[in-house]
């Protein structure tokens, strides 16, 4: 993962979609790609004989399918073994540059299937632990990999330039700051109300903390000396061999305690905290929606993050006299305050164990907040912001342009394929096991709610979006797209207003809360949904109209520029044939007699 991200630092600034450069450093990521496929799958094996604790004698027995079975949440392991080997695929046979962020998703997922499913998802209040856990262990991952990656490139001769340098110091120290800030809400969830060095976890914290503070110090020191030009050769080598026993120690530490159980695994848990990570006192009343908060803690980031980078990008617009229209910046803005809102208020916490709630904020994150986000052009922001850059690297705009170019993403963004993948994402997963399965999680309920909100963002942006995207639909198309979505919503609120077996009743059961009335809550998320689906969608109707309104009347002032200025060559050629047909009519006219 560190050295793809090396890749997209150290990138040559090209106008055309540029392929990977061959040398030290794209040998240096395939071979760590093809140890990682390699070591995926046996690992798989020595964690089922681990769990189970027994021998690997047992494989000759024909048990394999037992001792996989055995492991909790398996589908992890699955996710991690296919997404290196993936990973592995993807970086030995792409031609072209883009390939690498294709390469950094699939390696995302296969890193957080394991850490979703590890320590954090154990015991009270573990769903703030597994939301900062995403965020930390992409961050960390990243941060000591583009270390130890840019140690290989030193070590294999190719020494990286003073803006690459800078680049690199930047981004490990981000990260790693991106790591420090989640460690003390991890922390506290393990340590469960012990002391620090009363466990064992304690000693393994305070040695992996070391490590950190060893790798951070020497990254600030790096991304100092480089910013002022006062960095040698000599001390960039000793700076990286520095962080680089800092890494190795916050990595020997990491290791360690993944053998010892923390403190979280030994208080005494409900079945509410061991599905949730909290207990729900009392119904979904629609006081308890507006009163009765617990903070998502991932939705909640991902929108600091979203909003403080949107100001930031539009106040560096305005500093250099462009503008930003203020409409696009309150869209973006109120988008993300609406995801936070659902998430985090009594209607994020109830939507577990309350169907209806459930489907409340499903709705809103997949037709409501989406609307918002798309209206906010956000990624045309980022290209005029970044539009200015210069040097002999690609930056945001370069990297921006190519993806956007790429032939993946244009297959992705076929209406086509985002029609079917918006309608079916509710059938799928509402009228199969996998409903039931996922909300056993916290990872898969937030899964859930991720999936919701991309699915609606690609719908939406296809339709009343303002960024640029790979497919353009003409406004009668997009019409035509919205109205053929309505029914579908429609009937799927019917389906679940009608079905007499009750969805996800496993997990329901499981949670035996008193005063839950299943088939009333189910009935009422049918509600939801047929009411839900359809008014946004004339929200959307309501919205396209203004834009094509607004389109017809630019091109008609556009068309009045050039009529009056004698530039259209069409208004040209027409006045021409007139002139024509009139000289015609003129020759072949009979002339009057004067006699």
């Amino acid at each position: 993962m560190g050295g793809l991200v090396w890749h997209l630092l150290a990138q040559p600034h090209m106008k055309k979609t540029p392929r990977p450069e061959l040398g030290p450093a794209l040998t240096i990521v395939r071979v760590a790609a093809g140890v990682w496929a390699g070591l995926a799958l046996p690992l798989a094996v020595f964690k089922s004989l681990d769990t189970a604790g027994v021998g690997p004698a047992h494989l000759e027995t024909g048990a394999w399918g037992y001792l996989f079975s055995s492991i909790y949440a398996p589908g992890a392991i699955i996710i991690h073994v296919i997404g290196a080997v993936a990973v592995f695929g993807i970086v030995t046979l792409m031609r072209t540059s883009p390939w690498i962020v294709g390469a950094l998703w699939v390696g995302a997922w296969a890193t957080l299937a394991p850490v979703a499913v590890g320590h954090v998802l154990v015991g009270p209040n573990h769903d703030f632990a597994s939301d900062m856990a995403y965020f930390q262990s992409l961050a960390e991952t990243t941060a000591l990999g583009l270390v130890l990656m840019t140690g290989a490139v030193m070590a294999a001769g190719a020494f990286p330039t003073p803006r690459l340098w800078r680049r690199i110091f930047v981004t490990a120290t981000t990260l790693l700051g991106v790591t420090i800030l989640a460690e003390p809400v991890i922390v506290v969830v393990k340590l469960a109300g012990q002391p620090l060095l009363a466990t064992p976890t304690g000693p393994m914290l305070v040695t992996k903390w070391a490590g950190g503070a060893l790798l951070v110090g020497a990254l600030g020191v790096g991304a100092y000396r480089t910013r002022r030009n006062r960095a040698t050769a000599s001390t960039l080598t000793t700076l990286v061999a520095t962080g680089g026993v800092g890494v190795l120690a916050w990595l020997g530490a990491g290791g360690v305690m993944l053998r010892e159980p923390p403190p979280q695994y030994f208080v005494p848990t409900s079945i509410s905290q061991v599905f949730m990570g909290y207990d729900v006192d009392g119904p979904a009343t629609a006081a308890a929606w507006f009163t009765d908060w617990r903070p998502n803690l991932f939705f909640l980031t991902l929108a600091v993050v979203g909003v403080g980078g949107y100001l930031a990008g539009v106040w560096m617009l305005r500093r250099r006299g462009d503008q930003w229209p203020v409409g696009r910046t309150i869209a973006w803005i109120l988008g993300w305050a609406v995801a936070v809102f659902i998430t985090s208020s009594g209607m994020g916490k109830h939507s577990a164990p309350d169907f209806a709630t459930h489907m409340l904020v499903h709705m809103t994150l997949n037709m409501l907040v989406p609307v918002f986000l798309v209206l906010g052009g956000v990624v045309t922001l980022a290209l005029r912001v970044t539009s200015r850059a210069r040097g002999e690297l690609a930056g945001i705009h370069q990297w921006l342009t190519w993806v956007l170019n790429w032939r993946v993403t244009t297959r992705l963004y076929n209406p086509l394929f985002v029609f079917g993948f918006f309608i079916v994402s509710y059938y799928g997963l509402y009228l199969s096991d996998l409903f039931g399965t996922l909300m056993r999680f916290h990872w898969g309920h937030q899964l859930m709610n991720m999936h919701f909100l991309i699915v609606g963002f690609m719908f939406y942006s296809l339709v009343i979006g303002v960024d640029p995207n790979p497919r353009q639909l003409p406004h009668i198309g997009k019409l035509g797209y919205i109205v053929a979505a309505m029914p579908f919503h429609a009937f799927f609120g019917i389906v679940l207003m009608t079905s007499t077996s009750i969805i996800g009743a496993d997990f329901y059961q499981r949670l035996a809360l008193p005063w839950a009335d299943l088939a009333r809550s189910q009935y009422v998320g049918g509600g939801i949904t047929w009411a839900g689906g359809e008014i946004p969608l004339l929200i959307v109707v309501i919205a396209l109209g203004v834009q094509w309104a607004r389109q017809d009347s630019r091109d008609a002032r556009r068309k009045d520029r050039h009529l009056d200025s004698g530039l259209d060559p069409e208004f040209e050629a027409y006045n021409e044939m007139l002139e024509k047909l009139a000289a015609r009519e003129a020759a072949t006219a009979p002339k009057e007699s004067h006699d």
